[in-house]
């Protein structure tokens, strides 16, 4: 799913200057955004501009840590419903549309970003690790979807703005919420 960082071409040594700059700058910002998402403990992905940190610089925590750096989408695809919360609105959840598959580029990575929460094939696996894959799977879509929602919030979205004029915000509760195909999916998992 991750790929290697950039193994950047020779172009002029003011070009690639200017690159290294705005890298450096950006995983900065991202070690910036890291603490404050650590400091709060209640989310998994915060945006500079959620900070008031004017940058295209977002961060991802399910899995691992992950440095978005200028993202930008190439492809999404299997259209899914999925509840969400956001740490700009506490205690409220959305159903939004996202993607189960997307593939973005960042600029501290020549290579593309694939991230999925499709199933894996089980076959031939004990109870065990098909449960193990469950959960991964589970955690692969999350990540997916965060990934997404701080994309949203570079792009000046949020997620209240996937909102149909019928629908409604809803309060969080210490209980679970409902998510995508009646799943469910503790309420903290989905804040980003």
């Amino acid at each position: 799913i991750r790929r290697p960082p950039r193994s950047t071409p020779k172009p002029s040594s003011a070009a690639s200057d200017v690159y290294k700059r705005q890298v450096e700058e950006g995983l900065a910002i991202a070690e910036e955004l890291f603490q404050i998402l650590n400091k709060r403990g209640d989310g998994i992905g915060l945006a500079a501009n959620q900070v008031g940190i004017d940058a295209q610089v977002a961060v991802v925590n399910v899995r691992e840590p992950l440095v978005l750096i200028n993202p930008k989408y190439i492809k999404k695809e299997n259209e899914i419903m999925y509840g969400e919360g956001c740490l700009s609105f506490p205690g409220h959840a959305v159903r939004t549309k996202r993607y189960r598959d997307i593939i973005i580029s960042t600029e501290q990575s020549e290579s593309d970003w694939y991230f999925t929460g499709a199933e894996e094939n089980s076959d031939g696996k004990s109870g065990w690790d098909k449960g193990n894959m469950k959960q991964d799977q589970e955690l692969r879509l999350l990540e997916a979807v965060c990934v997404q929602h701080e994309i949203d919030h570079l792009n000046g979205i949020l997620y209240l703005d996937h909102l149909k004029s019928h629908e409604s915000l809803r309060k969080i509760t210490d209980e679970t919420e409902t998510d995508t195909e009646d799943e469910e999916v503790s309420a903290k998992e989905t804040t980003s």
